[in-house]
C-alpha cells in the first residue's frame, strides 16, 4: 500500500522551471530517497509536499486522497536549514514547537522527556541554541521533528554536521521509525547512506525524475557483468584459456595468489566463465561487481548532461 504519490508536478518561477512533470510513489512504511544534484528541484518538492508553496500544475496525496492544509500535522519536516531559534532555551522550544504540532502540554513533556534521555541531553534543556554546537543543534531538530509522530518523515540531509557515532546513532532512530510505521522520505547527497536505508529512490535532475525503483533494481539494471574472481594458479595461462566471450580488465597478485576482474559478453554466463577456469585454476573468490548508487547516481547524471539516452 503507498502512502505518498506525487502526480505529475510541474513548478515554474520566473527565471527557470524547477520541476517538470515530476511523479513518485512512497510505499507505505518504506524508506524513499529523493536524489538529486544542487538545484535539480528536489527542495522545491519537499517545499510543495510541505505545503510552503503550490504546484503550478499535477496534485500530492496522502492515502490516496489529495493533500489538505489539515494534513501539515500528519508530517515532519527536518530542512537542511535548521530553523531553530538562536536565543530560545532549548526545552522552551522544543515545548513550544511541540504544541504548535497539536500535542497538548502533558504529552509534549512526556515525549521530550523520553527522547531526551535517550540522546543523553537532558543538560541541553535551558541552554540557549547558540549555546549548541550544530551537530547538538541537529539533534534537537531531529526530535522535534518526529515528536508528534507524524505518518510521513522528511529528512533533507539529516547527518550534516554529524561525527559519525551520532550518524550511526540517527541512522538506528530513522530505521527504527520505520519498524514503528512511519513511511520516509529522504534527501541526501551521500549515497553510501542511500544504500544503506533506503528502500527505494526517484534521481531528479533538470526538474525531471530521470528514474524512479528499488535500489535493489536500479543497481541491477546498471550491473555491467564483471566479476572479480580470486585465483591459485599459472596466471600466464588466464589469456589463452579465455575466448572471445571474456574480457580481462585487471589482474593482479602474485604467485601466491591473484586477483582478476573479468568482463562476460552477452553471449556468456558466469556458470561457463567457472567451468573454463577450474579445470586449470584454484578458484578462491567469485563475486559479481554491481556498482553502487555513487557511479550510477554520476552515470545518469552525466548521460543527461550529454543527451545520451538510459
Amino acid at each position: 500500500m503507498d502512502l505518498f504519490e506525487a502526480r505529475n508536478i510541474t513548478k515554474n518561477f520566473a527565471d527557470h522551471q524547477a520541476l517538470c512533470d515530476v511523479s513518485m510513489t512512497v510505499p507505505e512504511k518504506s524508506i524513499y530517497g529523493l536524489l538529486g544534484p544542487n538545484g535539480a528541484g528536489k527542495t522545491t518538492l519537499i517545499r510543495i509536499i510541505n505545503q510552503i508553496t503550490a504546484p503550478d500544475k499535477g496534485e500530492i496525496l496522502l492515502n490516496n486522497r489529495r493533500l489538505r492544509s489539515a494534513d501539515i500535522h500528519r508530517i515532519g519536516y527536518m530542512p537542511e536549514e535548521r530553523g531553530l531559534y538562536k536565543k530560545m532555551k532549548v526545552g522552551e522550544q522544543a515545548l513550544y514547537l511541540g504544541r504548535l504540532k497539536g500535542l497538548d502540554k502533558k504529552t509534549a513533556v512526556k515525549r521530550l522527556k523520553h527522547w531526551f534521555e535517550k540522546f543523553e541531553i537532558q543538560a541541553w534543556w535551558d541552554k540557549k541554541v547558540e549555546e549548541l554546537s550544530k551537530g547538538m543543534q541537529q539533534k534537537v531538530q531531529f526530535i522535534i521533528t518526529i515528536l508528534h509522530e507524524p505518518e510521513l518523515l522528511i529528512f533533507d540531509e539529516p547527518f550534516s554536521g554529524f561525527d559519525p557515532i551520532n550518524t550511526n546513532l540517527l541512522k538506528n532512530e530513522i530505521t527504527g521509525l520505520r519498524e514503528r510505521g512511519a513511511t520516509i522520505i529522504f534527501s541526501t547527497h551521500n549515497m553510501a547512506s542511500v544504500e544503506e536505508l533506503c528502500d527505494h529512490i526517484t534521481l531528479i535532475n533538470n526538474a525531471k525524475a530521470i528514474i524512479s525503483g528499488p535500489v535493489h533494481n536500479i543497481r541491477q539494471k546498471f550491473k555491467l557483468d564483471i566479476y572479480r574472481i580470486g585465483f591459485e594458479g599459472d596466471a600466464e595461462k588466464l589469456h589463452n584459456i579465455l575466448n572471445h566471450d571474456y574480457e580481462v580488465l585487471e589482474l593482479t597478485g602474485s604467485s601466491a595468489g591473484y586477483t582478476a576482474r573479468i568482463r562476460i559478453n552477452r553471449q556468456s554466463t558466469d556458470n561457463l566463465l567457472l567451468k573454463l577456469l577450474m579445470p586449470h585454476f584454484h578458484i578462491t573468490s567469485f563475486t559479481e561487481e554491481i556498482p553502487g548508487m555513487n557511479d550510477i547516481f554520476i552515470n545518469l547524471v552525466n548521460r543527461q548532461k550529454t543527451g545520451v539516452n538510459q
